[in-house]
Parts: structure tokens; sequence; C-alpha cells
């Protein structure tokens, strides 16, 4: 049983990595033609354009990742299927849970990898490929809060307003601190510049204009000066507004989507798809192998062309689903978990009726 598993596990893998290594070729050249053009136009040599497009490699592999995985189970499965050594198979007592173990374990290491990948790989390349959009390309790419009209909601009923912020230098400009009792507000500062003291860990509103806003109407106190203010965001969360999504780690971009919400940001249904993204779609490899292998147990006629047309279809069927649904979640339409989850919710599902068909 080890050496038919061994075997089935070794053909899988295989056929998995030259699928991932055809996709990325596939995509990288589509892409590469397109842009062609504009990278002689901008002088930039052959040096540079390979960079880029390695740069792009981890987030390639992380998009086709699925579709090879299909295409993989698919072959393999087909394979013994064509060559009538699955029926020999079940013929021994092999039931299809037994069958499906090499695959669950090559789809548990796909997930795995694919999970590492998008939580430091990938936002390490993605981190380099918009520093050279932005510096050779001249492309620009806003971040989701890029440091301009930021409104932070603290607690104590206390609201933060900062019209620019300069993460270089720790520093923001036109700040406006409001504190409420209730509905009833009792100060409020205002400062043309603010800067960050490390050796307080606080910041300094400096020059601030403070009003004092007493019970009775026109009761009002007014005093200038230097004021420290100890805010809700750190100065981390605070330098990653101009980072895109896919530029941070698992971790930063949880404690980022965490530490946004609490300080009441709007517009962070993109910031909350991404993060769920990073978890469901690696997982997208493993679930998509209970299409795969069932849909392949079955003798068929058909050939090698028709079982990748096949794969394809439902590869890429699914990719579509996840970037149609995603969009529904970036717009508020749909809960962001659920934007991320339902493409591999319901081929999860259709995978365990194929299962239950195929081990009848």
């Amino acid at each position: 049983m080890k050496l038919l598993y061994r075997h089935i596990f070794r053909q899988f893998m295989t056929s998995f990595l030259f699928a991932s290594i055809a996709f990325a070729a596939l995509f990288t050249l589509i892409t590469m033609v397109e842009n062609l053009d504009e990278f002689f136009d901008r002088g930039i040599g052959i040096s540079g354009i390979v960079w880029y497009y390695l740069l792009a490699l981890p987030s390639t592999f992380q998009i086709t990742a699925p579709v090879a995985a299909l295409l993989a189970s698919i072959l393999t499965a087909g394979r013994l299927s064509a060559s009538s050594e699955l029926a020999a198979i079940r013929s021994a007592g092999v039931g299809m849970s037994q069958l499906m173990r090499p695959y669950i374990l090559g789809g548990l290491l796909i997930s795995g990898i694919n999970l590492l990948n998008a939580s430091f790989l990938e936002p390490a390349a993605a981190k380099e490929k918009i520093s050279f959009e932005k510096q050779v390309l001249n492309e620009t790419r806003s971040g989701l809060h890029e440091g301009t009209n930021i409104h932070v909601i603290e607690p104590e009923n206390r609201i933060v307003t900062i019209e620019s912020f300069d993460a270089k230098h720790l520093q923001a400009s036109k700040v406006t601190v409001e504190q409420f009792n209730g509905s009833r507000l009792i100060s409020r500062k205002d400062a043309s510049r603010m800067v960050f003291d490390p050796a307080i860990d606080r910041w300094i509103m400096q020059k601030a204009a403070i009003r004092s806003f007493g019970a009775d109407p026109g009761e009002i106190s007014f005093s200038t000066g230097n004021d420290t203010l100890n805010l809700l965001l750190s100065i981390q969360s605070l330098q990653e507004l101009s980072l895109q999504p896919e530029e941070m780690n698992l971790m930063q971009h949880y404690r980022y989507v965490k530490e946004k919400m609490q300080a009441g940001f709007p517009g962070l249904d993109r910031a909350r798809v991404k993060l769920h993204a990073k978890t469901a779609l690696p997982l997208a490899s493993l679930v998509i192998i209970f299409i795969g292998v069932p849909l392949s147990t079955v003798k068929k006629r058909s050939g090698l062309a028709a079982e990748i047309a096949i794969a394809l279809f439902i590869g890429f069927l699914f990719l579509g689903m996840q970037k149609t649904v995603a969009s529904l979640g970036y717009n508020g339409i749909i809960e962001p978990w659920i934007a991320a989850w339902l493409p591999i919710i319901l081929f999860l599902g259709a995978g365990a009726l194929l299962y239950k068909k195929a081990a009848s």
C-alpha cells in the first residue's frame, strides 16, 4: 500500500510542478507581450524586465496553484483509470478514501507552501514590484489611506483628524483633536504641525490652540502651547497607511485591519477581503482536488486533450468566481469573509457530492 501511495503522490506532485511552471510561463508571456513596448520606450534593459517579472512570480503561482492542482489530480487519476490500474486497485479492496490519501497529502503540502508564500514571500515581492513601478515606470499607486484626511475615533469619545501625514519624517499637518462628553463637545485642540517624540513615545502638538467648553452656553476658555497626544494607532500602523494589502505579510495585514477598525477608519472592505483571501486561496488547492480525483476515476473514452480542457474549464471557472465574488466584497455588498470563502465553500460542496458518487 505504501508503494502505491508513493507512486500516486510522486505522479501527482510531478504533474503539479510541470503545470505550475507552464501556467507561470504562460501568464508571464501574456503580460510581457502587453507591456514590452512600454519597457523599451522607458529604456529599461533586459535585466530590469527579467527582474520585474521574477517579482511577479509569487503572485502568479498563488493564483494558478488551484488550476495546476486540479489539472494534476485529473491527469494522475485519469491515467490510472485509462490504463485499468484503477480498476485493479479498487478490486483489491482499496476504497475511495484510501485512494484519496496521497492526493490529500499532496494538497496539504501545496496549501502549506501557498500559505507561506501568501504570508511572507508574496508581500515582500509585491513591495519590491510596486517600488519598481514607482521609481522606474513612474506609476503611482495610492495606499488604502495614503496619509491624507485621516479620521481616528479613539476611546473616551475622542476624535482625531489629520489632514496629512508624513510617514518618513513622523510628522503630521493640520491636526484637530475633539473631546466629547456624550454628544457635547467639551474641548478642541488645533495645531498646524504635530511631530513624534520617541523619547517620551508621544506626539507633540506644536503651538496648539486649546479651547475648553463649559456646560453653560458661551463658557469658553482659550490657551496656546505645546500639548502631548497619545494616539490609539501605533507608529507602525500609521506608517503602513501608504501600503497596499499585497505588500503586507499576514500579521501586518491582520494588525492593520484590526487597528483601523478600532479607530473607525472607513473603506476597509477591500483590505478585509484581501486579508481573508490570504488564508482562503491557499486552501483552494486542497479543496479542488476533491473535484478532480472523483471526476477522473470513471473510465472514459475521452483522451488527454478532453481531460485538460475539463481541468482548465473548472479551474478558470473557480478563478472567475473568486474574482467576481471578491469585487462584491470590495464594494461592501457582501461580508468580506463571505467574499473570500464563498467560492471555496461552493467548490467544497461540489467536491463532496462527486466524492460521494465516486465512492458508491
